[in-house]
């Protein structure tokens, strides 16, 4: 066994050329099973001789252990590489990690903000000076359309229709939908381009990024993540907020106000419901006032 984890690198690093992360990470996993197998059966056996029970033992001793679902998958996909590579140099007839289901991987609840902590957020950005005026105008239209942070600073002048209360947006996969623009935010972004006008005059056109920075270029997702440090250290908000949030609250608030899921979706953007259905876990509020107020059998005779 240990002779063919040794070709199996070599391998990695010779004919595919892997990074040393790469066959550093294949390596651990399979030196996990060998010690694992080494102390359960008091010798290793070759690897034609594993066989899909005692893989799965294993599975099972790594949950044991603590090992998180995404560590375990790693395992696994470990395993069948090898065992890919062992059957193609006859080291083995069958690849018993193949039968071998992924672990259920468990799905982290978004953070999100309160209401109150948004506005809170919402109106940190002074409004005397240019810089504060974008950043006001920045947050405002991330939190009113549900956007991710590369989808804002990809709105152009041309996206804009403040009329209707309407901007285009260009998410993933190049898929573009049009998102809505509250009476804040679109308040907020005309004071914003005003400011940039008066600035610099010479630079509006129908393909002129709507936020730049202080050069006058495209602002960078990175640039937001610091300001928006910058105002959470302001206003004492909770660390763990980063742009991203602002989406997760958006989604959060319209469940809580008796949004439908399926609104929420294309408001999103999400291809499948499945994404969506994740706030449904953090937006139970609503769910329990409709609960409380139309089952005959909710509450108690007074």
């Amino acid at each position: 066994m240990q002779q063919a984890i040794d070709r199996f690198l070599r391998y990695l690093r010779v004919e595919r050329n892997a990074s040393e992360l790469t066959i550093k990470s294949y390596g651990e996993d399979l030196e996990t099973l060998a010690e694992y197998l080494q102390e359960v059966h008091g010798r290793l056996p070759a690897p034609a001789e594993i066989t899909p029970l005692q893989l799965r033992d294993f599975v099972g001793a790594l949950h044991e252990a603590g090992y998180a679902p995404t560590s375990i998958a790693r395992k696994l996909a470990s395993l069948r590489s090898f065992y890919r590579f062992a059957q193609r140099e006859g080291l083995a007839e069958t690849n018993p990690a193949k039968p071998l289901r992924n672990p259920r991987r468990q799905r982290k609840l978004p953070h999100f903000l309160t209401t109150k902590e948004i506005g809170k957020l919402l109106s940190a950005p002074p409004t005397d000076t240019p810089l504060g005026l974008r950043d006001r105008a920045i947050l405002e239209t991330m939190y009113s359309a549900g956007l991710r942070v590369s989808e804002l600073v990809g709105i152009n002048d041309g996206d804009l229709d403040m009329d209707q209360g309407l901007v285009r947006v260009r998410g993933k996969g190049k898929r573009e939908r049009l998102a809505p623009l509250g009476r804040y935010a679109i308040r907020a972004l005309q004071r914003w381009l005003k400011s940039r006008t008066l600035a610099r005059p010479h630079q509006q056109s129908h393909s002129a990024p709507v936020f730049v920075n202080k050069f006058g270029n495209r602002i960078t997702t990175r640039s937001i993540g610091r300001m928006l440090e910058k105002y959470l250290k302001l206003t004492g908000l909770d660390i763990r907020t980063s742009p991203h949030t602002l989406r997760h609250s958006f989604a959060t608030h319209l469940l809580d106000s008796g949004a439908d899921i399926r609104s929420v979706q294309e408001l999103l953007g999400h291809k499948s419901l499945i994404t969506t259905q994740i706030y449904t876990h953090v937006s139970t509020k609503g769910l329990r006032e409709a609960y409380q107020k139309a089952h005959p059998r909710a509450q108690a005779d007074r």
